[in-house]
């Protein structure tokens, strides 16, 4: 790794008055505050010096340690200092004439658009940045976080084209299916459920909102109350500040709902909206966006962040933990990058969201307990063919956060079901997962433990429509051909709202 800059250290006045006074600096920082905390022969290096009638212009190369930016922030305030006092000579600001960054790499970027980067170039195994930053920037490390960008970025390719690895841990019995068709497509003609007005929005009549209502009590039944969840009602707007700390912040971008506010509530304002619409009957978003403020966030897109702002800036008495809460109060919303399908890929779905928090040991043991609860409900209520998969997303593999022993189990498990209707070597839909998280969201919010043990914590998402998507295409809409416990627990089906 190398860095080199060409920074110019900007003055009020001609700075030559003080050659000797800089020349003694420059030379007593290379053995002094240049080398500090790095290893012997790791400092930064000054390569080249020289005044020009406004400035200092310093040419400063690098290792890892003692970073170029980070070596001119050291030497400009003994320089401000000297010549301040001795010769009434100001340092005004600090400006990269000149700003790289190589690293080895053993392919190119794919995404070569990186903030404060004028330019990408890869050449005989390693990555040239050329980056374009001010003092503030530098002063606020932003050329360390284009690093750990480009890291990650070269970590993600090594680790291969797929957002995460795969690896089978459990399956059912091999089956055969009497049903085949689409489930979706039959719920339309039988007038279970119609499209919405959003994309990838359904509004379910009584037959599906039972099934959901079902599979909740199940849920409750055999996982809630047995395990000692308590419910608790999560907001569904999520604030920046929120997916700062969770993380989420980092890429969400893409599949988000974005919320926008009003600049203000005043009827003139709105006035011209108001009156468009009522000449017209059509809305007037060209005018709208000009009346709204930039986004505050987004719509629920996954449950679980927003729920620490509970416990955000707190210490958990230790008679507290292990805290086993959920929710089931709304909606959550998804741009569905890969293209909606039936009930199963929607933009807008209903989910139970299960999250604990404790010791290590703790959360794994639930962990564990809740893996158990699921596999009595698919085996022995809803008979289903299913298996069991270990997912290691890129991300946690880099950290070397996954796998590592039988009490670190950082990572995700998926539920996986055959949808019978795409064939017999058809898509498999994910239809339940559980992750134990590490101390990703108690760091990220600032939680402590009484007893000053690490704090871990773990989520489950029930998504209903995943849930009845999979049971409905194994099983068929009619419901003599379900499983007799599911049948007991469901009850008698709702009439059909007939139309003219």
């Amino acid at each position: 790794m190398e860095f080199y800059l060409k920074a110019l250290l900007k003055t009020n006045t001609d700075p030559a008055p003080a050659r000797d006074a800089v020349a003694a600096i420059l030379a007593d920082a290379e053995k002094t505050i240049l080398t500090k905390g790095a290893p012997e022969g790791e400092g930064a290096k000054i390569r080249s010096w020289e005044l020009d009638e406004k400035a200092i212009i310093v040419e400063i190369t690098s290792g890892r340690y003692v970073r170029a930016h980070d070596a001119v922030m050291r030497i400009k305030k003994p320089l401000a200092e000297k010549l301040g006092k001795d010769y009434r000579i100001g340092i005004r600001g600090i400006e990269a004439e000149k700003f790289t960054i190589r690293i080895e790499a053993d392919h190119d970027l794919k995404n070569k658009n990186i903030p404060y980067v004028r330019s990408v170039d890869y050449a005989d195994g390693m990555l040239t940045l050329d980056l374009e930053m001010g003092e503030a920037e530098m002063r606020n490390q932003v050329p360390d976080r284009i690093l750990n960008l480009l890291e990650d970025k070269l970590k993600q390719g090594d680790y291969g084209a797929k957002a995460e690895h795969w690896n089978l841990l459990w399956e059912s019995e091999d089956r055969e299916f009497k049903y085949g068709e689409d489930p979706t497509e039959e719920m339309l003609k039988r007038g279970w459920l119609r499209r919405a007005a959003g994309r990838g929005q359904w509004v379910h009549g009584p037959q599906t909102t039972k099934l959901f209502r079902t599979f909740e009590q199940i849920v409750v039944d055999e996982i809630i109350r047995p395990l000692g969840i308590n419910e608790m009602i999560f907001p569904k707007m999520v604030m920046w500040d929120v997916w700062k700390h969770s993380g989420h912040a980092k890429g969400v971008y893409p599949e988000i709902y974005y919320v926008c506010a009003p600049k203000t509530r005043d009827p003139d304002y709105w006035e011209d909206v108001i009156d468009y619409y009522k000449v017209t009957h059509e809305v007037p978003t060209a005018l709208i966006k000009d009346k709204i403020t930039e986004p505050i966030g987004g719509m629920c897109y996954a449950q679980c962040p927003p729920s620490w702002t509970y416990f955000e800036g707190r210490t958990i008495a230790t008679e507290s933990l292990p805290i086993k809460i959920f929710d089931r109060s709304g909606t959550s919303h998804r741009y569905e990058s890969g293209g909606i399908h039936g009930i199963e890929r929607v933009d807008e779905f209903h989910r139970m969201e299960i999250v604990w928090m404790g010791t290590p040991d703790q959360v794994v043991e639930f962990a564990d307990k809740l893996h158990e609860r699921y596999m009595h409900i698919f085996n022995e209520i809803l008979d289903l063919k299913w298996r069991k998969a270990w997912v290691t997303p890129w991300f946690m593999a880099q950290e070397g956060l996954v796998g590592l022993s039988a009490e670190q189990r950082v990572g995700t498990t998926d539920y996986e079901a055959p949808l019978p209707y795409r064939g017999p070597d058809g898509e498999w839909l994910e239809f339940q997962n559980l992750s134990i998280n590490g101390d990703k969201y108690p760091n990220g919010f600032n939680v402590k433990s009484q007893s000053g043990e690490p704090l871990w914590s773990g989520c489950s998402g029930v998504g209903l429509e995943r849930w009845t998507a999979t049971f409905l295409s194994q099983y068929g809409l009619d419901m003599e051909n379900w499983p007799e416990e599911f049948r007991k627990r469901f009850g008698e089906m709702p009439e059909t709202i007939r139309f003219l």
